[in-house]
């Protein structure tokens, strides 16, 4: 029967050396010397990092930003008309929110009708805006009302 040969040592510090078996020619896989066979070494580059010498801290993925629509008060339409607009434009609104936000706005001067992501946002606002009231977006949870 043939035996197993040993092909030269890996280099200092990288394991035992790989057997081979004349006979069937199966490489058997390399272990350390003792219980539980040989440590994986460690990979050099960070995951989250460039390479091994980008030091900046790991990136993380951020959401996307929301905005809020506001709903400007006006004198030039009537308040049944400004609830119809936001029942039509605002997706998911109710009446009794739609109620909410156009008294809020005649109160006060302004209201959130929504928040939302900045693309949604601005195209709440641009219809709105289509439609003959007034309004803006601006960050949600930056400047307080």
């Amino acid at each position: 029967t043939a035996q197993p040969r040993a092909l030269p040592p890996l280099p200092a510090g990288r394991g035992a050396a790989v057997t081979v078996s004349a006979h069937a020619g199966i490489w058997m896989a390399p272990t350390a010397p003792g219980p539980g066979g040989g440590v994986l070494d460690r990979p050099t580059v960070v995951p989250g990092r460039d390479s091994e010498f980008d030091l900046t801290p790991a990136k993380k993925k951020k959401k996307p930003r929301n905005y809020r629509v506001i709903l400007h008060n006006d004198d030039n339409n009537r308040r049944e008309y400004v609830v119809q607009v936001l029942l039509k434009v605002i997706d998911g609104m109710t009446m009794d929110d739609a109620i909410q936000v156009m008294s809020e706005a005649h109160q006060y001067g302004k209201a959130v009708c929504i928040v939302c992501p900045q693309p949604d946002a601005e195209g709440y606002c641009e219809s709105l805006r289509s439609q003959g009231l007034i309004s803006s977006i601006e960050p949600d949870g930056g400047k307080d009302d």
